[in-house]
């Protein structure tokens, strides 16, 4: 026991993220990326077998991570962090598939990543931005898309890979009705939601229910009913995709990242914006609103309560404006 090799243990440990864990393919790469580093590592000194690790050795790891070694720059507290719950939980793997006796990992913890709070914009910026991409009025297939993937990515908190991602069959709804679309009838329900709903596929395989707001509803109506038609004959095959690109083919992350962009230089806002931001704000927006943070919890997708509780820390912000700007003996 113990003469297995880092390597070797490796890639069975990859194998097992992939079929029993069902982690999202970009996470298993960078893990994978971060235990190549962390064999190239032990390989320098002259340790090949995972059975010869000791803790010493990924303490002096995650020291050369965050200090750069052997060609590599320095890393972030977050990605350094992300390497050694990497080499961790191999550790822990090759302990329970009885590969090594020990696991000298348990007494290594990954560095605190710094508290960042999420970036969002206010809701006048939101609707500047969104104006900027394009109006259901436009004849151009290509705004109608651009205004619908925009109001999508806020109306519904999506991750972009979620909605590049989305097919036909996963709106809950169907063009046609009131406003361009109807209600569809959701997947275990005998009748027809009467809020429209979409089913978006998160990290690692995981599947959610959301809502989505009228003006998202609307933008997509039109998209569905004049934009995507016009785009989808270029395609040399159909796509079953929602956002198709002017191909017809699948929006790609780039094509989405592209439209974002250029929406926001057309805004004029100063901020810099990203998918990720329209998903904070939607998130923040909601919370100023009222909204039970279990509840936005659910709609962003978050497995703990913890990673929406960021969020709160936005909000106090804002409670301390409105109460600086409201009270009477507020400032003294």
């Amino acid at each position: 026991m113990g003469e297995v090799s880092v390597e070797r243990a490796a890639a069975g440990y990859l194998r097992h993220l992939v079929v029993e864990r069902g982690l999202a393919g970009n996470t298993v790469e960078a893990y994978r990326r971060d235990l190549r580093r962390y064999g190239e590592h032990l390989a320098r000194r002259g340790k090949t077998a995972l059975g010869e690790v000791a803790s010493r050795d990924i303490a002096e790891f995650l020291a050369a991570l965050r200090q750069g070694d052997a060609g590599h720059p320095p890393l972030a507290a977050s990605s350094a962090g992300r390497a050694v719950i990497a080499v961790r939980g191999l550790h822990a793997f090759a302990r329970k598939q009885g590969l090594t006796d020990g696991d000298p990992a348990l007494e290594v913890s990954p560095p605190p990543p710094p508290r960042r709070l999420p970036k969002a914009i206010s809701v006048e910026e939101v609707e500047r931005l969104l104006e900027a991409a394009g109006s259901t009025a436009d004849p151009d297939p290509r705004a109608l898309r651009d205004r619908a993937l925009l109001e999508f990515l806020y109306g519904a908190g999506a991750r972009i890979s979620e909605v590049t991602g989305l097919d036909i069959d996963d709106l809950l709804l169907s063009p046609g009705g009131a406003n361009g679309v109807s209600p569809r009838t959701p997947p275990g329900a005998s009748t027809p939601t009467t809020t429209p709903l979409v089913l978006l596929r998160g990290k690692g395989g995981k599947e959610r229910v959301v809502p989505v707001g009228g003006y998202a509803v609307r933008a997509l109506g039109a998209y569905l009913v004049r934009g995507r038609p016009a785009l989808a004959p270029h395609a040399k095959r159909a796509s079953p995709a929602v956002f198709l690109n002017a191909r017809g083919g699948r929006l790609t992350r780039q094509g989405a990242w592209g439209i974002l962009r250029a929406a926001w230089e057309r805004s004029g806002l100063t901020s810099e914006v990203s998918p990720h931001t329209l998903r904070h704000s939607f998130a923040t927006h909601l919370l100023d609103g009222g909204a039970d943070i279990r509840v936005v919890q659910e709609l962003l997708g978050h497995a703990s309560v913890a990673t929406t509780q960021v969020y709160t820390l936005v909000t106090v912000d804002k409670l301390r404006e409105v109460y600086a700007a409201a009270h009477p003996r507020a400032l003294g």
